[in-house]
């Protein structure tokens, strides 16, 4: 019998030792004031983009919004489809989130194929949001998602 050769990318390992957490967390902050200092708005993608919105969002003094998927939100949502590596997906943000004209950052931990990253851009630029930038901890590069998406993205590592 062959072994599979999968090899699972995850950030979990570096949240288990607080000061590594930490350190990562510092270094998307000085990603954002690097590349966005202007931002008005912290987008964490479901779930764990969650992880590193939040305290993003704190430290900057802005809003964090949630991406989430479809049915997990209260009130009016918007909402687009998308495909993944697997499959289909939708996604959802509140309706009233995002005003017209505001910088957005939008976190996540992966960037793989770009289908998520992607459907989240689509859902901040139909609220009058603009993108000013993409962090994701990992970005898998041989499967070239970062080429579906049109404003910036910044990774943390490249593997």
């Amino acid at each position: 019998m062959v072994a599979s050769r999968h090899v699972l990318r995850d950030i979990f390992s570096v949240l288990n030792t607080p000061s590594a957490a930490r350190d990562l967390v510092s270094l998307l902050e000085s990603h954002i004031h690097e590349k966005c200092p202007q931002v008005d708005v912290f987008v964490g993608l479901e779930s764990r983009g969650f992880l590193f919105g939040l305290p993003l969002s704190t430290s900057f003094f802005k809003p964090f919004i949630p991406i989430r998927k479809k049915g997990k939100l209260p009130g009016k949502t918007k909402e687009v489809s998308f495909k993944l590596e697997y499959g289909e997906d939708v996604f959802e943000i509140q309706a009233e989130s995002i005003k017209p004209g505001q910088c957005v950052v939008i976190l996540d931990d992966l960037l793989a194929t770009g289908g998520s990253l992607k459907a989240a851009n689509e859902l901040v630029s139909s609220m009058g949001g603009t993108v000013g930038l993409n962090l994701v901890c990992i970005e898998l590069k041989d499967l070239q998602g970062r080429n579906n998406i049109t404003s910036p993205v910044q990774s943390v590592l490249q593997l």
